[in-house]
């Protein structure tokens, strides 16, 4: 005789199955869970928090960025506080660094410059190092217009 798939769910509960005896239950059980794991809605509370809405972190702007570019949403800057030479976050003047994204004291950038003092040598020291392997590698010497 066929049973109802709500007497086989039963069944299954109270470890009675029929055919397989306890040992297939519980592979199903921990089939289930894995399941839960895999595909559970647990799994997906990154995406859950990244669809809340972001607002720019300096200091009474409250620009909101859900439609802003994905630059702009991803390190949480407005356009306009991205460019600015002074900025208050914390109730501390920083600026924007272009370089590594993200805001710092005033006093590590060089006069108006938008990247900070320590990403720009970073910068220049491989500059010079690809120059330097420039010259060494090849029999000529190009001179450099920079």
């Amino acid at each position: 005789m066929a049973k109802t798939p709500s007497e086989e769910e039963r069944e299954m509960d109270n470890g009675n199955d029929e055919e397989g005896g306890e040992g297939e239950v519980g592979a199903k059980m921990v089939q289930n869970i894995k399941i839960k794991l895999v595909c559970g809605k647990d799994s997906g509370s990154r995406t859950a928090s990244s669809s809340s809405h972001s607002f720019c972190q300096a200091d009474e702007c409250g620009v909101n960025l859900s439609m802003a570019k994905s630059y702009n949403r991803r390190h949480k800057v407005c356009e306009r506080h991205a460019k600015a030479p002074v900025v208050l976050v914390s109730s501390i003047r920083q600026r924007f660094c272009q370089q590594c994204s993200k805001f710092h004291e005033l006093a590590e950038f060089d006069d108006t410059k938008r990247s900070c003092r320590k990403t720009l040598a970073g910068h220049n020291e491989r500059r010079r190092k690809a120059r330097i392997d420039v010259s060494l590698g090849g029999g000529e010497q190009h001179q450099s217009h920079f």
